[in-house]
């Protein structure tokens, strides 16, 4: 009886440590991925590029139009 229960604890133990060392390495391939992704962002793109133009444009137009719905919310 008892080393049924001690072997039932080893094992569920074992199984925790495995579980916890695969979260562990998923969540360490997720932050890496995600700092990719970042640094992919900042890259910013050169200073005569057309791209970046389009981009900054794109953003001004979307500030454009949630300043417009702030201040239909407002009134």
């Amino acid at each position: 009886m008892a080393s049924e229960t001690l072997l039932i604890s080893v094992t569920v133990l074992v199984a925790l440590g495995i579980l916890a060392a695969t979260g562990l390495t998923a969540w360490q391939g997720w932050l890496q991925l995600k700092l990719r992704e970042l640094d992919r962002h900042r890259a910013e793109p050169e200073a005569g590029s057309g791209a970046g133009r389009i981009e900054m444009a794109d953003v001004k137009e979307r500030l454009r139009k949630l300043e417009a719905i702030a201040a239909r919310v407002d009134h």
